[in-house]
């Protein structure tokens, strides 16, 4: 099973992902900031990374540029809330591979995790 690193700072928002890809998914790890991020990245080695934009220490472009310095391979994708466009096209730029929006619908989830594999 391919493995996901979860990276929100909203608790709420990743247990809804850890339940939409507990089927075909395992979720090797949790982060809550982008600094936990790059730690557990590097741990962990995912396969892919679901990557929100706005959070605490580090945030979520931040975050990307690191991931991206390791591993420019690296399979991320951008969770973000609508009106973000901006710093979603800015992500995609860095290096991210695809976005999802916010509030999480699992049919689009699952279709953006699984052309990364």
């Amino acid at each position: 099973m391919p493995k996901v690193l979860i990276v929100d700072d909203a608790a709420f928002m990743r247990l809804n992902l850890k339940n939409i890809l507990k089927d075909d998914f395992e979720v090797a790890g949790e982060a809550e900031n982008g600094k936990e991020a790059v730690e557990l990245y590097q741990e962990l080695n995912p396969d892919i990374v679901t990557m929100d934009i706005t959070m605490p220490v580090m945030d979520g472009l931040e975050a990307i540029k690191a991931i991206q310095d390791i591993d420019p391979d690296a399979q991320i994708v951008v969770c973000s809330a609508m009106g973000q466009q901006k710093i979603v096209i800015q992500a995609i730029e860095m290096g991210a591979k695809d976005f999802i929006v916010k509030p999480f619908k699992k049919d689009r989830v699952m279709e953006s995790l699984k052309k990364l594999l």
